[in-house]
């Protein structure tokens, strides 16, 4: 069996000692060999870590087969990001194990399915939460008159409507100019006017309104 144990501190005046030294305990008791450890000295909240971010490749690698730590809290930097863990390890067959919580999802744990699905449970909930926010976000984005989709192509038109426009030419003069269909010439026009609103990509305003479900989350 191939046993990962990771560790994490918050600075580097703290030291890995006290949480290696319990799990190495709790896998001699259980004739555990084959450990890696991994460990960062990081804060929680930092959103990439390299012992972390090394232990999810070797389990998507395939090369893990249990992963322990002290507790859940010095896996994940929030609750929305440990669900993500536990969707992974899930998916790749990778047993979890907090021993200083009583989580054991081994084969060997009557009750592995139980906290299994506990814990799936919470991170589909997790899941659902922030997909409420995203769609939320985007309905209030819609109500504010924000245009969701792509960039239009006529944007790179702007700066010589607006010239022509000075220079007193009219929509259909300007369509002719720029080679452009007469209707996108009108609503070059109405924007240049400030009859219209440009406003970013669906894809910017999707991520910002992620990013913020994601900061409002459990963490």
């Amino acid at each position: 069996m191939k046993i990962a144990i990771y560790t994490r501190v918050s600075t580097d005046k703290q030291t890995h000692d006290s949480q290696l030294n319990e799990l190495r305990e709790y896998c001699r008791r259980r004739d555990w060999t084959g450990i890696t450890e991994y460990a960062d000295v990081i804060s929680g909240a930092k959103f990439s870590r390299t012992g972390l971010d090394r232990l999810m490749a070797d389990v998507r690698r395939g090369k893990l087969d249990v992963v322990i730590c002290f507790k859940l809290d010095r896996l994940g930097r929030s609750l929305p990001h440990l669900a993500q863990i536990v969707s992974e390890l899930t998916a790749h067959g990778v047993s979890l194990v907090c021993p200083s919580q009583g989580i054991d999802t081994t084969s060997l744990n009557p009750a592995s399915q139980l906290q299994l699905n506990i814990l799936m449970a919470i991170a589909e909930f997790e899941r659902s939460i922030i997909q409420e926010r995203v769609t939320a976000g985007l309905r209030a984005a819609r109500a504010n008159g924000v245009q969701l989709g792509r960039p239009s192509s006529l944007v790179r038109h702007e700066k010589a409507v607006s010239d022509l426009l000075a220079q007193g030419l009219g929509v259909r003069a300007i369509a002719r100019t720029l080679n452009i269909p007469v209707a996108s010439a009108h609503k070059l026009v109405n924007a240049a006017r400030g009859c219209g609103r440009r406003v970013g990509s669906s894809r910017q305003a999707a991520e910002a309104i992620e990013d913020r479900a994601g900061a409002e989350g459990f963490g």
